[in-house]
């Protein structure tokens, strides 16, 4: 792990850590950090997701899921 030295906002430090319960500094950065990765992430994750149902690549399922629905009621 890299040591940093940065300015930060003493009174959001301490807001962050204690709305996440960090013990440390170094907790409450990392937590939010990390948080933020995996927010951005999911992001991405549901922009590509729209952009296929845009581009139509879900159609033939929800085709086929409708089909077997229908057979599916068939007595």
């Amino acid at each position: 792990m890299a040591i940093t030295r940065i300015d930060l906002d003493d009174d959001v430090l301490d807001e962050a850590m204690r709305l996440m319960g960090a013990a440390t500094k170094d907790e409450a950065v990392n937590t939010a950090l990390r948080e933020y990765v995996q927010r951005a992430r999911r992001v991405a994750a549901a922009t590509r997701l729209l952009e296929r149902g845009q581009r139509g690549d879900f159609d033939a399922a929800e085709g086929a899921r409708d089909t077997a629905k229908r057979e599916h009621r068939r007595p």
